[in-house]
């Protein structure tokens, strides 16, 4: 009986540790821990598709913020199964954020990411699979740049990217005039070829990175990338600032120790501090 009743309290243990990995209020909760230990408060803004539930943090400093792109969440629960709500378990873009030392920093999830789904009639499940980079979704980020723009006063926007939020940046760059300069951690900017090297499904209607890579070429700008990133590979980044035909502004920066979502946070307290200007050579640490 003892062995048995051990034994249940084992399967209990790691059926409920399971079970709050994809609590969506579990993951709120985390977020909020995060951003309240970093200074930051909530905040909501609406989209002609989607609403945004993210944080920033205000300082005297407005006039060109910080804007934090997250990952693509949540997206999936294996291989074959698409998650139901994309709401990041881990939100490196936000610990990130929360890292920042700058005196404005603004975080914004992906479409779809924190928010009630019941009540957003445009979350399908696409957006966080094949359409994730789509025009409509590029759409509500600038409009909800315009927004944060309008209600601060802000003149321009410093972006940074992670994952699947570096390729967002990357879109929002290409398409605008107030862009100061971008970085991506762990970019997917290249979807196209890197799904069709591993065989699987490409984002039919996603917009690519790389296809906009002359566009943001004069931007000043630094791609990240973990030399142990098995999801984005090195060539991803150097490939992209291959595209920008020799950009004087474009680099990448390859960071020892660090995979696709572990190690940028013991890091990024220096690295977010690093100076970059126009060198077309990439970088190495």
């Amino acid at each position: 009986m003892k062995v048995v009743t051990l034994l249940s309290i084992i399967f209990m243990t790691v059926f409920l540790t399971a079970c709050s990995a994809y609590n969506v209020d579990q993951r709120r909760q985390t977020a909020q821990s995060i951003a309240t230990k970093g200074g930051f408060q909530p905040f909501k803004l609406k989209t002609k598709s989607f609403s945004f539930e993210g944080y920033f943090k205000k300082g005297k400093e407005l006039s060109e913020p910080i804007i934090y792109i997250e990952g693509d969440g949540f997206a999936w629960i294996d291989k074959y199964t698409i998650s139901r709500n994309p709401t990041p378990r881990d939100p490196v873009g936000l610990k990130l954020a929360s890292i920042d030392s700058a005196s404005s920093v603004f975080y914004l999830p992906r479409p779809c990411q924190y928010v009630e789904l019941k009540t957003e009639k445009n979350c399908a499940q696409k957006y966080w699979t094949n359409a994730r980079f789509s025009p409509e979704v590029i759409a509500s980020f600038h409009q909800a740049l315009e927004q944060i723009k309008r209600k601060f006063d802000a003149r321009g926007f410093h972006l940074v990217g992670f994952s699947g939020g570096g390729a967002v940046a990357t879109l929002l760059t290409a398409q605008r005039d107030d862009i100061r300069s971008l970085r991506t951690v762990a970019g997917n900017l290249d979807h196209v070829s890197l799904n069709r090297q591993r065989k699987v499904s490409p984002l039919t209607e996603s917009l690519n990175p790389i296809d906009f890579a002359t566009r943001v070429r004069k931007t000043p700008q630094v791609h990240f990338v973990g030399r142990e990133d098995e999801i984005i590979p090195k060539w991803v980044a150097k490939n992209f600032v291959e595209a920008t035909r020799g950009s004087s502004c474009a680099s990448y920066y390859y960071v020892s120790n660090v995979t696709h979502a572990k190690g940028w946070e013991k890091l990024w307290g220096n690295l977010h501090k690093k100076v970059f200007s126009c060198k077309v050579e990439g970088l190495s640490d």
